[in-house]
């Protein structure tokens, strides 16, 4: 099994999140390939996708994803499976709005979401790569998700 995880980062905190969500993978013993600029037609359609993605400027999306959310645009994925962890700053009212474009964008190219998108809130947790950890860990020890995602395989 493989876990495409496909990064929008601006300064660097979802390329952190990134890594560290491989790095819990592993440890689960599961592979996974960090995109930094992801292209739709490089992602293999029948692995899951974790879409980690900040927001930028007045709820903009990082300059390294904009193109794959234009591709997105244009495809319809029906057999694509995926889960979301946006970064954001509720001091904001933009707060997490890359994470839900990539969101309504998947929804939208009729892929599947797994579970809730986590959204991390910076100002509460300032290291939000052990927030993310512990939520893909628990996600990962709960049987149904076991389930789906060793389907996919």
């Amino acid at each position: 099994m493989q876990v495409e995880i496909i990064v929008g980062s601006m300064l660097g905190a979802s390329e952190y999140v990134a890594d560290a969500l491989a790095a819990k993978l592993e440890t689960l013993g599961i592979a996974s390939e960090i995109h930094l600029q992801p292209d739709t037609q490089q992602l293999d359609q029948n692995k899951l996708w974790c879409i980690c993605t900040s927001t930028h400027g007045a709820g903009d999306l990082p300059d390294n994803i904009q193109p794959f959310a234009e591709q997105l645009k244009q495809q319809q994925l029906p057999q694509v499976h995926y889960i979301i962890v946006g970064l954001g700053d509720s001091s904001y009212d933009t707060f997490c709005q890359g994470g839900k474009k990539m969101h309504q964008l998947m929804q939208s190219a009729n892929a599947i979401l797994l579970t809730d998108p986590l959204y991390i809130d910076v100002l509460h947790h300032p290291i939000p790569e052990d927030e993310a950890e512990a939520w893909l860990e628990n996600l990962f020890n709960q049987p149904d998700f076991k389930q789906q995602i060793h389907s996919l395989c």
